[in-house]
């Protein structure tokens, strides 16, 4: 993985585990960490609804799901006005609710991102003595013509940042809301 980030051993075991991607001639790959202060069952429960990404994707502003929400079930996404996009077509390619992954391909739609898929895995961990969650989103993606890898590799680092912003500031909310954990000693 190649990312401006540096990882401890903790973030780089679960990368080496569940986001390797095999780049070819032309693609990026990296991978990106955010730990939120919420606990996990409340950060998976928003990940884990591909049929509901607008929940905390803030450029998406409508999705409609065909099929029963399993391994295959396609997605067609309306993107907000002002990214250089306007629709995107993506197919549910993973969903692990007992180790907390979840992996989706791009299959169509009006943008530049060709042969993009993702991994966004969830962990468990303890943030200032409450349970929180440590997010890693990965990608590997065509570069397209006209941009270099590094452009490439940040355009998507930048939207990925922002998804997991948003992840942790609606999750940690929802913690607050739900203040029934216990303090971990």
């Amino acid at each position: 993985m190649n990312s401006g980030e540096a990882f401890g051993a903790m973030e780089a075991q679960y990368i080496g585990r569940h986001h390797r991607h095999e780049p070819r001639e032309n693609q990026c790959t990296s991978a990106l960490v955010k730990h939120i202060k919420a606990p996990v069952h409340l950060v998976w429960s928003l990940v884990r609804r591909f049929d509901q990404p607008q929940k905390y994707k803030p450029f998406v502003s409508r999705c409609v799901v065909n099929g029963d929400l399993g391994i295959g079930s396609v997605r067609e996404v309306n993107v907000k006005s002002g990214l250089p996009a306007t629709t995107s077509t993506e197919r549910l390619e993973l969903l692990n609710d007992e180790e907390h992954i979840l992996g989706i391909r791009i299959v169509g739609g009006d943008h530049r991102l060709r042969n993009y898929s993702s991994i966004i895995t969830v962990h468990p961990e303890v943030i200032d003595g409450r349970p929180g969650t440590l997010v890693i989103e990965s990608f590997l993606v065509d570069v397209p013509d006209g941009n270099t890898m590094e452009d490439t590799r940040y355009f998507v680092e930048a939207l990925i940042r922002c998804n997991l912003k948003s992840l942790a500031d609606v999750s940690e909310r929802m913690a607050v809301q739900d203040r029934t954990e216990p303090i971990i000693q």
